[in-house]
């Protein structure tokens, strides 16, 4: 018994049983408030059984007439605006629907109002006549309107195809035309022209014709395709003259023309053009009758707007006499309403107090002010304070629930720690996805930047090495061979002289010195046609894009190297330099690109004349520099799968800080003229696409020297970027200044 009693008392204290008995109040009220209405109802429904028998069915019938009139009246208005045949029939199918719903209810209202009112359905149907006669009008014209667009648009259709013709026929003839008269030439592989022959007035004038014809049929094609676009009817004509005026022009430049290869390809062409525009179906003539047909659509719309004016109001009329008899059934329901609206106040009224009461003592006091203070420690510890506590009292739900957080609020402080270190894991992640988004964008960049860097350096080396060597060689050569000669007829002429005037001892040391000097003479013709061959194949290298081949490194990197000290030469006349050499002669031929791996050496070897050369100027200021010699050092190892090339010179040397920077792009310690900070990025891309890498070793004021390591079997190359069109015409331009 005791035990009951305590089960009792603590299930007073629970909510569930607190919301029990408000909640069985609230169904005896519902209860009563049924009861009320079952009587209130059942005095209604008596009442509307006389407005269902007369009153409704009468209003109902004038409501549909109404809305399939105001149906009738919209699929009206938007025929005009169908897209396709299919469109139109589907309105159509919904207008004569709407048509024979509204005569149907326009029938039983009649047979319900008697003969009073049969002058007002005469009219309505006469109403209902007239717009279906407007209808089949819009329908004829919609139909015509359909195939003049399908016209039109088979019409702009073959224009562009005729456009297109004409711009394959006309544009290559007028560009090979222009070529020709630029350049002389032809076509490809062809010997260029005469000046006089490429330059005479009659292949200007051909010129000329060729573009003027493309221009007027441009013109002519772009006004009929502007035929079909014009939405006034004033504009056809002006257009049909430009047009005129456009034909005449073409004509006068196709009869100028009629000697050329592509007039038998143009006439027929352009007779289809003439039957475009001036035929009796021209496009200026579709367009004329599909603004008619338009024209006559608006008048339709405008007949159909002032029928549906009418036809509403006497719809309206209808409409309103329906609903007054339906008010006059209904007001004899409002009395049974009244009475059952008044018992139901009452009883609401009593359920509201006992709400407000319940409301205000139990919810508002008891559940919400605790619930709200659970809700504020729970906002808290989402906020992230944990270290806020809710002192909730009792033994209800809430309570428990209170209780459970101050567990969890224990359990979160610890978890809180793990997830401090995991953001600060995820926030380096994302930092070191940025980092990597950005070098890619900027190795984007830099190989974009590089390959202009590396066609403008080639040109301005080509152009400057070039002028400078090969006028000179081509002296040295003329001067040997003419020296050669010379000596060849002096010794022959020492043969025949044979009267004993020289003894034999002068002769033998004029035969000595006749030796030396053929032997001088060679040799200065050999090392001329060597440098004459480095200059051509400078200019190769500016014209044409190798890839990876056999090449030897040691050649290469000489020719690189004295081809980078003659290009320092030729702007300082005064600079030296002492190259010496220690190559491994075991290196034989390496598979490489020998125009990227040039462009390495090239670029080094100039860096080292380059600080070979200030340090040179720096002691000869400071009146110290009579025991300095320009030196640069260069070797080649082969140490088993790698390929180890060094070059040192004795110049300047770097800081620690330049040679962490030397390989970004754009950092340059050279003045704004004389460097872009872009040579030793393009030395760095252009090594590790072959596999290797580059090493610096430098000491400040004594040496510099740079190691190329690169893997005996490089890995499969990546074909550069293709050049464009400005950048190949740079080069070439070099290339031709240099052989000038």
């Amino acid at each position: 018994m005791m035990a009951a009693l305590t089960k009792f008392f603590e299930l007073r204290y629970r909510i569930s049983s607190q919301l029990y008995l408000a909640l069985g109040g609230a169904v005896c009220l519902t209860f009563a408030a049924a009861l009320v209405g079952w009587y209130s109802f059942d005095r209604v429904g008596d009442a509307q059984n006389r407005v269902n028998e007369r009153s409704v069915p009468d209003l109902a019938a004038a409501f549909d007439v109404a809305q399939f009139s105001s149906a009738l009246v919209a699929d009206a208005a938007a025929l005009p605006t169908a897209t396709d045949p299919e469109e139109v029939a589907v309105v159509s199918d919904r207008i004569n629907e709407a048509h024979r719903a509204f005569l149907e209810q326009l029938s039983v209202l009649e047979e319900r109002g008697g003969a009073a009112e049969k002058e007002r359905f005469d009219r309505i149907r006469a109403y209902s006549d007239t717009l279906l006669l407007n209808i089949d009008d819009m329908k004829v014209g919609i139909s015509e309107r359909f195939a003049l667009e399908d016209q039109s648009d088979a019409r702009q259709r073959e224009l562009t195809d005729l456009r297109f013709q004409f711009d394959h026929i006309l544009t290559p003839a007028r560009d090979d035309q222009l070529f020709y008269t630029v350049t002389g030439y032809l076509g490809l592989g062809e010997p260029p022209a005469e000046e006089v022959a490429y330059r005479a007035e009659n292949e200007l004038t051909e010129l000329h014709y060729l573009s003027e014809l493309h221009n007027n049929v441009n013109i002519a094609t772009q006004i009929l395709a502007s035929a079909g676009t014009v939405s006034d009817p004033s504009l056809i004509e002006p257009l049909r003259e430009r047009f005129e005026s456009a034909v005449f022009h073409i004509n006068r430049n196709l009869s100028r023309l009629a000697n050329h290869e592509i007039h038998s390809e143009l006439t027929p062409r352009f007779s289809r053009l003439l039957e475009l525009g001036q035929s009796d179906d021209s496009s200026f003539e579709l367009r004329a009758r599909q603004l008619e047909l338009a024209d006559i659509q608006v008048v339709l719309l405008g007949n159909n707007h002032d029928i549906a004016v009418l036809l509403l109001g006497e719809m309206e009329f209808l409409v309103q006499t329906a609903r007054n008899s339906a008010e006059v059934a209904t007001a004899a329901s409002d009395q049974a309403i009244f009475t059952g609206r008044t018992l139901l106040l009452a009883i609401t009224v009593f359920s509201a107090v006992g709400a407000v009461l319940i409301a205000w003592l139990f919810v508002g006091r008891v559940l919400l002010h605790r619930i709200e203070m659970l809700s504020q420690w729970m906002r808290q510890m989402a906020g992230g304070d944990l270290e806020a506590r809710a002192e909730i009292r009792g033994r209800d739900e809430v309570a428990e629930m209170a209780a459970a957080l101050e567990v969890f609020r224990q359990h979160a402080i610890e978890i809180q720690r793990l997830n401090l270190v995991e953001q600060l894991a995820e926030e380096l992640q994302g930092k070191n996805g940025e980092l990597e988004q950005a070098l890619t964008d900027l190795n984007t960049a830099q190989g974009q930047i590089v390959m202009r860097e590396k066609l403008a350096a080639l040109g301005e080396l080509t152009a400057g090495v070039a002028h400078e060597i090969r006028n000179p060689l081509n002296f040295v050569k003329n001067f040997s061979e003419a020296s050669e000669d010379l000596l060849e007829e002096m010794k022959e002429t020492l043969e025949e002289n044979e009267d004993g005037q020289l003894n034999e001892e002068q002769r033998d040391v004029l035969e000595d010195i006749f030796s030396d000097l053929t032997e001088n003479l060679e040799r200065i013709r050999t090392h001329g046609d060597r440098a004459d061959r480095i200059v051509n194949d400078m200019l190769m290298m500016s014209r044409e894009s190798v890839g990876h081949q056999l090449t030897n490194i040691n050649n290469l990197l000489d020719e690189h190297a004295r081809l980078a000290y003659h290009s320092v030469r030729a702007t300082d006349p005064n600079f030296q330099l002492d190259l010496q050499y220690d190559f491994d002669q075991s290196m034989g031929e390496i598979d490489v690109n020998p125009q990227d791996l040039g462009r390495v050496f090239l670029n080094i070897v100039n860096n080292g004349c380059y600080a070979t050369n200030e340090k040179r100027m720096s002691l000869t200021e400071s009146s110290d520099g009579s025991d300095y010699s320009p030196t640069l050092w260069l070797s080649t190892v082969l140490d088993d799968d790698r390929i180890h090339i060094r070059i040192r010179d004795n110049g300047t040397g770097m800081p620690p800080e330049v040679i962490e920077k030397m390989f970004n792009p754009f950092f340059t310690t050279k003045p704004t003229d004389k460097g872009t900070g872009l040579g030793l990025s393009i030395c760095n891309d252009i090594v590790r696409r072959h596999g290797g890498e580059i090493l610096v070793e430098s000491q400040p004021g004594e040496f510099t020297e740079m190691t190329i390591d690169l893997p005996l079997h490089p890995p499969e190359p990546v074909a550069d970027e293709p050049e464009d069109e400005t950048e190949q015409e740079l080069v070439a331009e070099a290339a031709e200044v240099a052989d000038n």
